[in-house]
């Protein structure tokens, strides 16, 4: 059998200690995994695995060949990649995390418009709410919100992420617009659960005092968060890229416009730039593409909206008096 394939095998069910999550990651049968680990054992001469009914275990002599088995591999990676580059055509699977939202918001349309490009590549998507291990979860890419990374990793920045305090305009009408960011104490506030600290930071003049807030709504979810806010359950701080098309439609309000929460970096996260595979490369160069500029494309589209709805309300107040007399005459 294909020993190359026998390795894979082999390093996939001593990671995921399971011959049956191995045959589904690898899409094939748990009896052909089996059939590659003993064709392994033979051609070694050793036994590699302890194997129970339910658990996989590493022998002494599968711990070393482990080792071996992982550089052979990674070698191999490394000679695709620099043959890949040399035809100059991006081939192979990409496993790319980003948050929820921000994968359903924007990169779910963005990776669909590089495999029509590139059709020679495969994309996984895994949209998490967290920060994930890149080397145990073979994350080749993780696209990351925040201005503390690890400094272990790589980091190309991509864009900035900003975000706006906002409500529905029923939540408003019914409660009333926070004039001062210490008035959101008194209202009703929508938070995401994954912050270290209950409270908005809001900056204005080079100043940023925290506004306490006493969230009558948590979730871990931005979605929720969102959607709770478009269902007038409170004020809630939420990033522009995920709810820009709600602030041009009027479906959401921004309150306090004079104070901006803090300003976040877009990142594309990975874990060496050496021997880097072209197929990694020119993805962190089509996404550092689509996010170029001083404002991100959704911030862009918002500042447009607010550019265009300015000349309106301007001329809505001048007519105003003329109708007023035109109405008495």
């Amino acid at each position: 059998m294909d020993r190359f394939t026998a390795m894979q095998v082999f390093t996939e069910v001593a990671e995921r200690g399971s011959l049956t999550d191995t045959a589904a990651a690898l899409d094939m049968s748990r009896a052909m995994v089996s059939r590659y680990l003993e064709s392994l054992e033979q051609w070694l001469g050793v036994r590699l695995l302890h194997r129970t009914t339910r658990r996989v275990s590493l022998t002494d002599a599968g711990g070393e060949a482990l080792e071996r088995c992982r550089q052979v591999l990674e070698l191999t990676r490394d000679v695709q990649a620099v043959a890949g580059q040399r035809r100059g055509t991006p081939r192979g699977k990409l496993r790319i995390t980003a948050s929820s939202s921000f994968a359903q918001a924007h990169l779910a349309g963005l990776m669909t418009e590089f495999l029509q490009q590139h059709p020679q590549t495969q994309i996984e998507l895994i949209a998490l709410e967290r920060a994930v291990n890149l080397v145990e979860e073979r994350i080749d890419l993780a696209v990351r919100i925040g201005n503390k990374l690890d400094d272990t990793l790589v980091a190309r920045r991509l864009g900035v992420c900003r975000s706006v305090v906002c409500a529905s305009p029923a939540y408003l009408a019914a409660h009333g617009t926070p004039a001062a960011p210490d008035e959101l104490r008194t209202h009703r506030c929508i938070s995401h659960a994954n912050v270290s600290r209950i409270e908005f930071r809001l900056q204005r003049d080079g100043q940023a005092p925290c506004a306490p807030i006493t969230p009558a709504l948590q979730s871990n979810d931005t979605a929720v968060v969102r959607q709770a806010t478009l269902d007038g359950g409170g004020i809630a701080q939420l990033p522009t890229y995920f709810v820009a098309d709600d602030l041009v439609q009027g479906r959401l309000v921004r309150v306090l416009p004079a104070h901006e929460p803090e300003v976040l970096g877009i990142h594309a996260v990975y874990l060496s730039r050496q021997h880097q595979p072209l197929l990694l490369r020119v993805m962190l160069d089509f996404l550092a593409e689509r996010f170029s500029g001083e404002l991100a494309p959704w911030d862009r589209a918002i500042e447009a909206a607010a550019r265009t709805a300015r000349p309106a309300r301007g001329r809505s107040r001048a007519r105003t008096p003329t109708q007023g007399r035109g109405s008495s005459a």
